[in-house]
């Protein structure tokens, strides 16, 4: 399938921001919670602070192209930093701050990182035991971080501002030199399996990105966005090019405990997650109602009812009839609008990426009246590939390329995709690109997908695909889906069954969410003892049971263990953009899983 181009874009990630100061000087461009409240900056404020950091870097001796890496969470910070580092002419590398030290190591040498932004005293000693070759300087974003050599944020930006007064075209200079295919970010990949891999973007990645997004009309100037995306992913990275093109303010805040509080004080219109957020409020606003029990319980279950029908009429292009629209509207007023309440109230669209987003859990956002779309795209694709859109979308597929953007299928059902996003390549890594980047453009994305008129739809991970000894295929991350959708308790299913008699799980469970139903269920203790109990275990094998009811006979799980801690990035079982390392959990537990098979 292909798209018309989109060719008129800036130079630069750099350009298309110093465009944007230019169009709209004086409206918002950021919010971000200060001393207990929340701060605003205009896009000429914070050009101001950019351009002094940016400076800042130059005097320290960065060069156009050199590496600047980021370790740190997400915060206004982070944006400032970023934005100074392209505006320099260098290239961002990004750092996970839940990172291994060997890992730190690995990707500041990789990227010969020039300088390093760090979060905190703690990121700082990590940085520092990586003793990175060629380091010019540490930067550190918490003032109490800096001293023994590190720089605190305020020391760099009075370097530039020195630089400024001297020089002061020296950060203009540099945004002009800069051309589409200037190198602007390198990812490292957190992987699966084995080192983490450069994935090295360019300016053009970023402006192609900006535009194609404008292009679709989903985010409009007028748009207020909630960014608490990590911004070492590229999920995160690509919403704030989309911010330098269309001007909308984004209130920032990476605290994963305070999302709904600030939805309430922030009221955001455009909210973008992964699907795990989206399955927790399902779950906790569900899980809340059932608990009250009586005429709530009644009142909101048939509520759904009628809401998912009503979403499922549209799907299938059906009108509602006069009853129904106003059975709709009584359960809009008893239920529907006390759920967009607790977001905010103002919602306008919420875009879900980075992992598969489950039928049941986008239905039931749509019946409640939060349009919720899915997108796809890869840290190698600039993170927006395909998206749906609000007016158009279809539940279950990821939506139709972006303007510019080729999507094709392989013989053998991989997604291959070709466009203005697409990477130039692994950083210092030419064999896997070549693994992966064919000589016209081509990337094989590693999913298996199919097109339906233009739509795309991801059924797995080629890699990942499940051929039990009777020879059936399975798709892991389908059943891993449906049970997410399923059970409101769980927190990570892997699904095994390569070369086995038949389909097994070992499941985790959401803490937060298991402690209170122990406390409802006369279960005590902690997360380990509620989740190994055998009340949990009878709790959840009726959801397994539910689970299998959905799927082919060959797909069912047989067998599961619930594990007495969740998966996590310091045991190396999940990657430090929540991803599961099947294999690595499947190594981890082989003791486990060779029990279901002994028999």
């Amino acid at each position: 399938m292909t798209t018309a181009p989109v060719s008129d874009r800036p130079a630069s990630f750099a350009a298309m921001f110093t465009d944007r100061v230019a169009a709209t000087p004086d409206t918002e461009a950021f919010r971000y919670p200060e001393a207990g409240g929340w701060t605003s900056l205009t896009w000429k404020q914070t050009k101001e602070r950019v351009f002094d950091l940016a400076a800042g870097l130059v005097a320290l001796g960065v060069q156009v192209e050199q590496r600047v890496a980021i370790a740190s969470t997400t915060r206004i910070e982070w944006i400032l930093a970023d934005l100074a580092i392209s505006c320099a002419g260098a290239a961002t590398t990004t750092v996970y701050p839940a990172t291994a030290e060997g890992d730190v190591q690995f990707i500041l040498s990789d990227s010969q990182s020039a300088v390093v932004f760090a979060e905190d005293a703690g990121q700082v000693t990590k940085i520092k035991a990586a003793e990175v070759p060629g380091l010019l300087a540490i930067v550190a974003f918490d003032a109490d971080a800096a001293g023994d050599g590190v720089l605190s944020l305020a020391e760099l930006a009075e370097k530039g501002a020195a630089l400024r007064a001297e020089q002061p075209g020296v950060v203009d200079d540099r945004v002009a030199s800069l051309g589409p295919e200037n190198l602007a970010t390198l990812i490292y990949t957190s992987g699966t399996t084995g080192r983490p891999k450069g994935v090295r973007l360019v300016q053009d990645n970023w402006a192609y990105e900006g535009v194609a997004i404008e292009a679709l009309d989903i985010l409009r100037p007028s748009d207020v966005h909630y960014l608490w995306l990590p911004l070492s992913h590229v999920f995160g990275k690509v919403l704030l090019a989309a911010q330098w093109r269309i001007g909308f303010a984004t209130a920032v805040d990476g605290s994963l405990d305070r999302i709904v509080e600030n939805m309430a004080a922030i009221k955001p219109t455009v909210m973008a997650g992964a699907p795990r957020i989206f399955e927790k409020v399902r779950a906790k606003v569900s899980l809340t109602i059932q608990q009250e029990g009586g005429i709530k319980a009644k009142i909101f279950d048939w509520a759904f009812g009628l809401g998912i029908k009503a979403s499922r009429d549209r799907q299938a292009g059906r009108a509602s009839g006069v009853l129904h629209k106003g059975q709709l509207a009584v359960a809009d007023k008893l239920v529907f609008t006390k759920i967009r309440e607790r977001l905010g109230g103002r919602i306008r669209v919420l875009v879900s990426g980075s992992a598969a987003l489950s039928k049941e859990v986008a239905e039931w956002f749509d019946a409640a009246g939060l349009n919720l779309i899915e997108g796809y795209g890869l840290t190698e694709t600039s993170a927006a590939s395909c998206v749906n859109l609000p007016s158009a979308k279809r539940i279950g597929m990821v939506g139709p390329p972006l303007p510019g953007t080729e999507v094709i299928i392989a013989a053998d059902g991989e997604v291959l995709i070709r466009g203005g996003g697409v990477m130039r390549g692994y950083h210092n890594n030419t064999d896997a690109t070549e693994e992966v980047l064919t000589a016209d453009g081509w990337f094989h994305t590693g999913d298996i997908g199919e097109l339906d008129d233009g739509y795309l739809r991801i059924t797995d991970r080629k890699k990942d695909l499940i051929k039990t000894s009777g020879g059936k295929y399975v798709a892991p991350q389908k059943v891993e889906v449906i049970f997410k959708a399923v059970c409101p308790y769980v927190s990570n299913i892997v699904v095994h069954g390569d070369g086995r008699k038949f389909v097994s799980a070992l499941i985790t469970l959401d803490e937060e969410a298991i402690v209170e139903w122990g406390a409802h269920n006369g279960v005590a203790g902690g997360y380990s003892q509620i989740a190994t109990s055998a009340q949990a275990r009878e709790m959840v094998s009726g959801y397994v049971d539910e689970l299998n009811g959905k799927l082919e006979r060959w797909e069912t799980i047989k067998k599961f263990a619930i594990l007495d801690h969740d998966l996590t990035v310091e045991s190396g079982e999940i990657t430090p953009s929540m991803k599961v390392r099947r294999k690595a959990v499947e190594k981890q537990y082989r003791d486990v899983l060779d029990t279901f098979y002994a028999e």
